[in-house]
């Protein structure tokens, strides 16, 4: 008996073999991309962990800044991908440069606004997630020097994951690859003070980003201005905006970028609440972030690839096959979260024996990484339905109303009266503030099987000024 993905092969003339095969071709490379990108965070964390528990906390909730700022970014590229991707089934490349200019326009306006606060007022930011004057210096420390790196990861972040879109994603391997190199280098000649430099310890790290980020921006430019002949930066897309185009961008980009802040957001309040439990609930919770970052870089790279795929068919008019593959990148997201649950908690007792913590925060990171197992797996679902599928078709409202209704309005409410009012302990504020994902699941389902994401949002060349 053929099952029913088999019917629906035949019947749309559909070859999984190369379809597997085109999306692993996008999802390794993206796989590869944010292993590094963790791999740049994990140094930070491994090296600081050996310095102190204070330096290693200062430096995760200062990191919440750049979170945040990083979470913007992707709202801006995952809302110019909405359209970015479809143009490209179209193979309408122009349209591409003009939606690449404004991406970029608006990540610079967002790295300005980031940097002033991290150079400016340091202290105050800190104190949103810390009460501890040892860490509250610590995360200032890092903040003046890390902070002028925001300029440089607007340009190598918007163009990068715009570059994504367009199927073109060994650049960014490429990048990040250097970029760890780099960061990993500078961070152990500074923190530990190795061949004579000085030990700066916090400020090293942020030195060693600092240069990181620079080294990625120049090969960023280098690329984009000598060797990519298909969608090229001009200026001038960054200052004329087309404004039929950019009616269509803020229909379906800013719901994204609110998503991604409000979500960020979320998440930065979820750590400013552990903060105020004490150091040593933050740095269990730094390396157990850390942790699912690991587990979940292929998952991330096939909600990327998600959106990439299905957009380019929605765009191509081919809504039967985007619904078959939406089904079959359900399937791969089930499995994939699966397997990082299982990486989680097989790395819970390598972290607790390698890193210098107390014995609170190791019994803290045990239960964390048990939490966390079972949260990748909702994470690994929603994220490829809500950031791949629903946002492909220009569904992107959606995520926007549940991450406000569910972290907002349930985990982050509920959590912090726990903490705070119940002064429940460290495992059971945890615990709730980490549901949000187990919420959302059936939400998600529910959206997925309704169809109402499945548009086309591109316009005719004749629509667009100066066509």
């Amino acid at each position: 008996m053929k099952r029913p993905g088999q019917e629906a092969a035949k019947r749309l003339n559909i070859n999984w073999g190369s379809f597997y095969r085109n999306v692993f071709a996008l999802v390794i490379p993206m796989a590869i991309q944010n292993l590094i990108n963790v791999g740049v965070t994990a140094a930070d964390v491994i090296m600081l962990g050996r310095v102190g528990e204070k330096v290693l906390s200062g430096a995760s909730l200062a990191g919440q800044i750049q979170f945040i700022m990083t979470l913007i970014f992707m709202g801006i590229t995952s809302g110019a991908t909405v359209l970015t991707a479809q143009y490209w089934g179209k193979k309408d490349t122009r349209t591409i440069e003009k939606v690449l200019g404004m991406g970029l326009a608006a990540g610079l306006f967002t790295a300005v606004a980031f940097a002033a606060a991290a150079l400016f007022i340091p202290e105050a930011l800190m104190r949103i997630y810390s009460s501890d004057p040892a860490v509250i210096a610590e995360g200032i420390r890092y903040l003046r020097i890390v902070g002028f790196s925001y300029l440089f990861m607007a340009v190598t972040q918007v163009y990068l994951n715009i570059m994504r879109s367009i199927e073109r994603v060994l650049i960014a391997t490429f990048v990040y690859s250097v970029s760890l190199i780099v960061n990993i280098a500078v961070n152990a000649l500074l923190i530990f003070g190795l061949l004579g430099f000085p030990a700066l310890g916090i400020r090293g790290a942020a030195i060693g980003t600092l240069c990181a980020r620079i080294v990625e921006m120049v090969i960023v430019l280098c690329y984009a201005y000598f060797q990519n002949r298909v969608v090229r930066i001009r200026i001038g897309d960054m200052v004329h905006v087309d404004k039929v185009l950019l009616k269509d961008y803020m229909v379906y980009a800013m719901p994204v970028v609110l998503n991604e802040l409000m979500w960020g957001l979320g998440s930065s309040a979820n750590t400013a609440v552990i903060g105020h439990l004490g150091s040593s609930a933050v740095a269990a919770n730094s390396v157990a972030q850390v942790a699912r970052q690991l587990a979940t870089v292929v998952v991330f790279g096939i909600s990327h690839a998600t959106a990439i795929c299905l957009g380019k068919t929605i765009g191509e008019q081919k809504l039967e096959h985007a619904k078959a593959y939406a089904k079959r990148f359900i399937y791969l997201s089930l499995v994939l979260g699966a397997a990082g649950a299982l990486v989680i908690l097989a790395a819970a007792p390598i972290a607790n024996a390698t890193l210098a913590l107390s014995p609170d925060a190791k019994g803290y990171l045990t239960f964390m990484f048990f939490v966390m197992s079972y949260f990748t797996i909702a994470q690994s679902l929603n994220c490829t339905m809500v950031v791949g599928i629903f946002r492909s078709g220009g569904d992107t409202r959606f995520g926007l109303i549940m991450d406000v209704s569910t972290m907002w309005g349930f985990s982050i409410l509920v959590g912090a009266v726990a903490a705070f009012v119940f002064h429940a302990s460290v495992p059971v504020v945890y615990v709730i503030l980490m549901s949000d994902e187990l919420i959302k699941v059936p939400i998600t389902i529910k959206r997925y099987l309704s169809y109402k994401w499945l548009k086309n949002v591109t316009r005719e060349k004749e629509e667009l000024e100066g066509a």
